[in-house]
């Protein structure tokens, strides 16, 4: 009787063994993929494409050669011949939108003066790779890169086409690359889900602390401030100096705390956080969501943590001030411009509108902003298959816990979320300490870990193996 019972368990085992062994795509020769990882890499980051003047064809030119000789479909696109965009696509079955994995080929100017190593020689020393590119964004692209030529010869089949998007401009001239190819060529790159910077995983003393996702991030948009006055002698001073107004005017908006307003990532941001937080960040966290004792704890983020204040609310920062042009002569006119980050659901008439009053000056007016580089779009949702994949792929890999961010900075994932993409920023370890020793993005000593290049390498294939590939488990039940 008993063995009646157990023959139907053990062959029920063995059946969900090979049905989970089939779910989950087999893996490449790591060993093999790291060199040539390495290789391709290095081959990017001894490109010059900084920008400006942004000449980003030499690398789309090494991409697409790379690409075709593994026989991946690429097509080329270019508003400027100089600044083009590479799609390399490979077909699924079609039973699922695309999946867009992208990378910027343009990186921000240098000062080599400032540099160890040259900042284009892709130098590796101490198990570190320096060179301008190296965390933003050239990591991303040779990820992409990697992934598109590892699915191909493993002949993998798909539900969904992978696109890889290398796309130009990023570092300020969006017009030739995200822009151009969303207003001009969106059938290319049309997809459920997209995969780009703006992530990472947070490491510190050696130590993984979390994986941070990116999705959703502020909207950057410039207001002017101009204060008129009557001109005069500076030996006869006057009420009506610009410059005071001006003064008076950005005092008072430094002094305005714009209303804390959490939404879906930032609530599940703190809450996630102060499930590893030690106890007094943690109730920190708390607060913020309970809203007891929330007062405070901004009061404490202002000060000490100005990041975590600034994913609160809509954020105002004066940067720019111009007013007068000799030292004895009253101005008739001072300017002030101000960075404001908003919140993605902002209402910005509204805000101009409580700014007027807070300013509470007839002598100053608000230059509302014109049309923003970057579109607004709704935050990308945590109850998605793409979000449920990225989460699986960094409990593999890095063996964390995933945290959803906003970014107060601002990505070319805007453009793809106002399309209604499902946008996740990711990328590769990242150590706190290296930040303030000036080994960052855009820093005078770029620099990523080998270990961190190629764990990223392999997240991003994970992510994209398991978003991508046919459903096994279902075509075996539709049988």
């Amino acid at each position: 009787m008993k063995s009646k019972i157990i023959q139907p368990l053990l062959s029920l085992l063995l059946l969900l063994v090979s049905t989970l062994a089939m779910s989950q795509p087999k893996q490449p020769d790591w060993t093999k993929i790291e060199e040539e990882t390495m290789k391709h890499f290095q081959a990017i980051l001894r490109i010059n494409s900084s920008d400006p003047p942004g000449i980003e064809k030499p690398v789309v030119d090494y991409l697409k050669s790379v690409l075709d000789k593994e026989g991946i479909e690429t097509k080329v696109f270019a508003l400027n011949p100089n600044r083009p965009n590479l799609v390399a696509r490979l077909r699924g079955s079609g039973k699922k939108k695309p999946v867009l994995i992208m990378g910027h080929t343009d990186v921000v100017n240098v000062d080599s003066t400032k540099w160890k190593h040259s900042p284009f020689s892709a130098t590796r020393e101490g198990g570190y790779v320096y060179g301008r590119g190296a965390v933003d964004d050239k990591d991303n692209v040779v990820a992409c890169l990697m992934v598109m030529l590892i699915i191909k010869r493993m002949n993998m089949p798909l539900d969904r086409d992978v696109i890889f998007l290398a796309e130009s401009g990023e570092e300020g001239n969006v017009k030739y690359g995200i822009a151009y190819m969303v207003n001009e060529h969106w059938s290319e790159i049309d997809a459920e889900y997209c995969y780009a910077e703006g992530g990472g995983v947070i490491r510190t003393a050696g130590k993984v602390l979390y994986s941070s996702i990116a999705t959703t991030e502020k909207m950057g948009r410039g207001v002017k401030l101009i204060a008129r006055g009557v001109a005069g002698h500076g030996s006869v001073p006057l009420q009506t100096n610009a410059i005071v107004h001006l003064s008076r005017a950005i005092s008072n908006i430094a002094a305005w705390q714009t209303p804390m307003r959490l939404n879906e990532t930032t609530q599940a941001y703190f809450q996630r956080l102060s499930t590893i937080s030690p106890t007094d960040e943690a109730a920190r966290y708390q607060a913020i969501l309970s809203g007891k004792g929330a007062d405070a704890v901004q009061e404490y983020f202002a000060a000490f943590e100005p990041s975590k204040h600034s994913v609160l609310r809509t954020s105002i920062s004066p940067n720019i001030i111009k007013g007068g042009y000799r030292s004895n002569i009253i101005p008739s006119e001072a300017e002030a411009t101000l960075d404001i980050r908003a919140l993605p659901d902002e209402d910005m008439d509204k805000l101009l509108d409580e700014m007027r009053r807070v300013i509470n000056d007839s002598q100053i007016e608000i230059i509302k902003p014109g049309t923003p580089s970057r579109p607004s779009g709704a935050p990308s949702r945590l109850d998605t298959e793409g979000f449920t994949v990225t989460e699986d792929a960094t409990k593999r890999i890095y063996n964390t816990l995933t945290i959803p961010t906003m970014l107060t900075g601002a990505t070319d994932m805007s453009f793809l979320r106002a399309k209604g993409v499902q946008c996740y920023g990711v990328g590769p370890m990242m150590d706190t300490e290296d930040g303030p020793k000036g080994f960052g993005a855009h820093s005078d000593q770029e620099r990523i870990s080998e270990e961190a290049l190629q764990k990223f390498v392999k997240f991003h294939w994970d992510i994209v193996a398991n978003l991508a590939k046919k459903d096994e488990l279902k075509i075996k039940n539709e049988k």
